[in-house]
């Protein structure tokens, strides 16, 4: 599914269902970001810096939540994730081929 990029974004939500968006610059705590969600333009206050290419949450994420990007599980969260923080490896943990999680 091929979406539209939108001129002066900094950051992209893919699907409607995703709880993140990637940033497609270098982003700063406290930068006032723009993204698009669907039909919307959104904006977004960051409580950490997020490089190129991580995730910022676009909303509160519980922990125990099955995070999406791109409408795909990556991951559960391991703690609350407030909109606006990084997504990464220290509050997602991956849940793909874990044989300690196979459901019998």
């Amino acid at each position: 599914m091929a979406a539209h990029i939108t001129s002066g974004a900094d950051a992209l939500v893919m699907d409607a269902r995703d709880h993140v968006a990637t940033a497609i610059k270098d982003l700063q705590a406290g930068d006032r970001i723009t993204y698009r969600l669907q039909d919307q333009v959104l904006e977004l206050t960051l409580a950490d810096a997020i490089p190129f290419g991580h995730k910022v949450a676009i909303g509160r994420i519980p922990a125990g939540t099955e995070v999406r990007k791109y409408g795909e599980i990556i991951g559960r969260a391991t703690v609350d994730i407030a909109a606006g923080q990084h997504v990464h490896v220290h509050n997602v943990e991956g849940i793909r081929g874990r044989g300690d999680q196979a459901r019998a």
